[in-house]
């Protein structure tokens, strides 16, 4: 490699961007394409950016097996950044097999990290800890080990393990720090304002405050049962019962969850879970068979009891009965939950990410732009959907994943 490109790959390394640029601006041979790619892409420009790597994987001769996965892995990093969930997973891998094959460690680890943020993302927790687990980071650089740290604290995050997630986040921290680069420890000090920013707010005996997410977490386990509109679910420590696809039940559960220890008059109930305005027999007929219904789902969590003018909950176990409530309460508040990341997202991979259908991923775009809550920018498959971030709008609570005992 001569020294125009080796000053180019330092100075990349440490950040200096236009440094790098200004060395291999001029040249079109396969190193200069593929470093030129890889700073197009920190500067945000990912169309020049991969239309660069794409060409540098050509340029590359047969023999350099090494320089080709290192332009994989970085096209796959373009992808996730710009949200291209559907990008090739197994060309990653494959890319990743090869620089452990000849010994590339430090670019391997890289292309690993890469893998474990995109399960991150999409919510498959199991899968990217395991993947993680076979990387070490102590051998990396610090730029490394700080990018680790960071898919560390996002699991822990997303399981509100946060005594975990604050001990990553402080290695991350160090790490940056250690690595020098500007755009790294912004990354790092973005992560940790989700610990500190108020992710629920807690509804009981006729008031509400706002939660951090380790609040949430000693909430979880403190034997309370709770309703959770953040996941749809009611639970208590051991047991959980989901009614994300039972609206109704949930509407229920809520409106006696916030009441209690009181009751809830049926005019309420069915305004609540059904918006009839005015309650007449056939309301009332429906009321109880839907209060038959949550009271078969909770089973031995709770019983739902009749009063005079109502219904009550009454736990089983639980010595209290609280709501868990997002801090923003929003029709689509999963859809912005993955926007308020601040970057692009198309469609198709927002409809990856929630596990819906890519039309009905469009027509809750289409509803949330009409109210100038998201916007787009792009035509036909170029389209992308971005939001500015909303101070204290709760995305970990809202994104998928499971929580403990999930």
């Amino acid at each position: 490699m001569d020294s125009l490109i080796t000053a180019a790959a330092r100075a990349l390394a440490a950040g200096d961007l236009l440094g790098a640029l200004k060395r291999v601006a001029l040249r079109d041979d396969a190193p200069a394409l593929a470093l030129r790619g890889i700073v197009m892409a920190q500067l945000g420009d990912f169309v020049r950016a991969k239309a660069l790597l794409k060409s540098a994987a050509r340029a590359f001769g047969p023999r350099e097996a090494v320089a080709r996965a290192r332009c994989v892995v970085a096209e796959a990093e373009i992808a996730l950044v710009s949200r291209d969930l559907s990008w090739p997973a197994k060309s990653l891998d494959a890319a990743r097999a090869t620089l452990e094959a000849h010994g590339d460690g430090v670019n391997a680890a890289h292309a690993r990290n890469l893998e474990v943020r995109r399960l991150l993302l999409i919510g498959r927790l199991d899968e990217a800890e395991h993947a993680l687990a076979a990387l070490d980071p102590a051998p990396l650089p610090p730029a490394s080990r700080a990018a680790h740290a960071l898919v560390v604290a996002g699991i822990a995050v997303r399981r509100l393990d946060t005594k975990a997630a604050r001990a990553a986040l402080t290695r991350a921290e160090l790490a940056a720090r250690q690595a020098d680069i500007p755009a790294l420890t912004a990354e790092v000090e973005s992560a940790s304002l989700v610990l500190n920013t108020p992710a629920a707010r807690l509804i009981g005996h006729g008031e509400e405050r706002p939660l951090l997410l380790e609040d949430v977490e000693a909430l979880l386990a403190s034997g309370t049962l709770v309703v959770d509109a953040c996941r749809y679910v009611v639970r208590e420590p051991g047991t959980i019962v989901s009614l994300a696809t039972r609206p109704v039940l949930f509407a229920l559960a809520r409106a006696l969850a916030e009441a209690w220890p009181r009751d809830v008059a049926r005019g309420t109930l069915i305004a609540r879970a059904f918006g009839g305005k005015h309650a007449d027999e056939s309301h009332r007929a429906r009321l109880r068979v839907e209060v038959g219904r949550l009271r078969a789902e909770l089973g031995t969590l709770a019983d739902v009891s009749a009063t005079k003018r109502g219904f009550a909950l009454e736990p089983h176990r639980a010595g209290e009965v609280v709501m868990l409530a997002p801090p923003v309460e929003e029709r689509h508040a999963n859809v912005l939950a993955f926007l308020a990341d601040g970057e692009a997202w198309s469609s198709s991979a927002l409809a990856i990410a929630l596990g819906a259908s890519p039309r009905t991923v469009q027509r809750t775009l289409d509803q949330l732009a009409t109210t100038g809550k998201v916007q787009s920018f792009g035509r036909g498959r170029a389209r992308r959907w971005m939001t500015p971030p909303v101070p204290g709008f709760p995305t970990i609570l809202l994104l998928p994943g499971p929580l403990p005992s999930d």
